[in-house]
């Protein structure tokens, strides 16, 4: 018997973090919302970290996230909430890529590995560097996680 509701619990939490919806924004690079069950929820993409708003390449990442998976029906497996709430997500677009991946191999976005070991982002992130696409083409790229702290600074 406790195999058997051991069975059921994995099946149900796996079942459950998979959702399908409709992306009705882009907020950033690495941010979007999706409609699920009539309703906007927030995701963030997992294992990437794209450049800010204002930040060099913040508007193509945008831009490049918008061209892949605006208004398209997408599907997302949660991973797990940060911070802020958002649910930190992979997402699966119409042909089965993956979203964080095609980010990541196009130099818009970095490999986050503060929070990822995946060896697919790093072998991609990799790849765009060798190839100087994207935001690899700039001669010395600031990852976003240290621009936001110089901006954190400068605000003060």
């Amino acid at each position: 018997m406790r195999l058997v509701l051991l069975f059921f619990l994995i099946f149900t939490s796996c079942a459950t973090s998979a959702q399908t919806g409709k992306v009705v924004s882009v907020k950033d690079g690495d941010t979007i919302e999706m409609m699920i069950n009539g309703k906007a929820v927030r995701i963030r993409l997992f294992g990437v970290d794209a450049p800010e708003k204002g930040q060099p390449f913040g508007d193509k990442a945008r831009q490049y996230c918008a061209e892949l998976c605006f208004n398209k029906t997408v599907r997302m497996v949660k991973k797990n909430k940060d911070q802020y709430g958002r649910i930190v997500a992979e997402v699966y677009l119409p042909d089965g890529s993956s979203l964080n991946h095609r980010l990541v191999s196009a130099g818009f976005a970095w490999h986050y590995t503060q929070f990822s070991n995946s060896r697919e982002l790093a072998r991609a992130q990799e790849k765009a560097k060798l190839e100087k696409s994207g935001l690899w083409a700039d001669k010395s790229p600031i990852a976003p996680w240290n621009w936001r702290k110089q901006h954190r600074r400068m605000a003060r």
